[in-house]
């Protein structure tokens, strides 16, 4: 386990989430509600949902198509783990004459039909030195789910579709570009169902930083801990438990659960053909600690080290 622990500290994702502290400090008392999927602003009888994802320069290059279908795929994803319901994105791209985007945006349009979330504005540059792409979201919900609000005594719920295969040789696991339509919209859906029935308390949609570092990120906004038994975790066959836990699957949550409703929550994913599972307990240690049948190592000591927020979450 401490190799294991050591591999995922060590790894790009979470270098990645790390570098959230840098805007965190520059921003100051600004950063109402940073280390929540998106920022959530009081509208009416609920909330209105913006969102914004940058992708590195190498994955837009090398996959020009996943990566604008990636787009509209994480946004969509960030606003379900709110417990929202996506309306619309606008995009932001760059490259080297219209020849360099039109995958880009071939895989843009085919995720905004494919899920049913419209295109309706954005910004295009084809002077530049290399590709780029930024997408924004816009959404709404009823009832939020956020990264603040995991309790001592809550279960750990990760849920991850299966049904997909690696884009090799990276880590991405992607259930969703073969997935019809309606099947990708519905299961979305059962986040926002999940919060307007009052079945979870927190929530996060798996990042880069792969399943242990996004629950990290959320026991850290919580200020709490957890034992996360990797063994548990929903993993595909055949794929190496190293390989898994620093993989971004297409769709897959992490949920911390009052026990009372978490056979609810489980039978409603297993419902719609999507793997589910406690991982462990969240507890007031604001230690997350890696298990594996007798074996534990420690991954993170929030107090004495703090992984995406400096001083703490800047949450009012």
């Amino acid at each position: 386990m401490s190799d294991l622990a050591a591999a995922l500290r060590e790894s790009r994702g979470f270098a990645h989430k790390r570098d959230i502290g840098d805007a965190v400090g520059a921003l100051g008392a600004q950063a109402v509600g940073t280390g929540d999927d998106t920022a959530a602003i009081p509208d009416g009888d609920g909330w209105l949902l913006f969102a914004i994802e940058g992708f590195v320069a190498d994955f837009v290059a090398t996959m020009p198509w996943f990566a604008g279908w990636c787009g509209v795929m994480v946004n969509v994803s960030d606003i379900a783990a709110m417990g929202g319901r996506p309306v619309a994105v606008v995009d932001a791209v760059w490259s080297r004459g219209a020849e360099g985007s039109a995958q880009v945006m071939a895989g843009m349009a085919a995720a905004s039909e494919r899920y049913g979330v419209p295109v309706v504005g954005g910004h295009s540059n084809h002077r530049a030195s290399e590709s780029q792409l930024a997408v924004a979201i816009v959404g709404r919900a009823k009832r939020l789910l956020t990264s603040f609000d995991a309790r001592p005594g809550h279960d750990l719920v990760m849920a991850i579709d299966l049904r997909g295969a690696y884009q090799e040789p990276h880590p991405y696991w992607n259930a969703a570009t073969e997935a019809p339509g309606e099947r990708l919209r519905g299961d979305l859906d059962l986040l926002p169902a999940i919060a307007e029935a009052g079945l979870c308390g927190a929530a996060k949609d798996i990042s880069m930083a792969g399943a242990v570092g996004t629950a990290l990120m959320l026991l850290e906004c919580s200020r709490v801990g957890a034992v996360i038994d990797v063994d548990a975790i929903p993993r595909p066959p055949g794929v190496p438990l190293a390989r898994w836990l620093l993989s971004f699957p297409s769709f897959g949550f992490v949920l911390s659960v009052p026990p009372e409703h978490t056979g609810e929550v489980l039978a409603r994913f297993a419902a719609r053909g999507i793997a589910a599972a406690v991982v462990g307990g969240v507890d007031d240690s604001q230690r997350v600690t890696l298990r594996s049948g007798p074996d534990e190592a420690g991954l993170w000591d929030l107090r004495s080290t703090p992984f995406i927020l400096p001083g703490g979450p800047a949450h009012a």
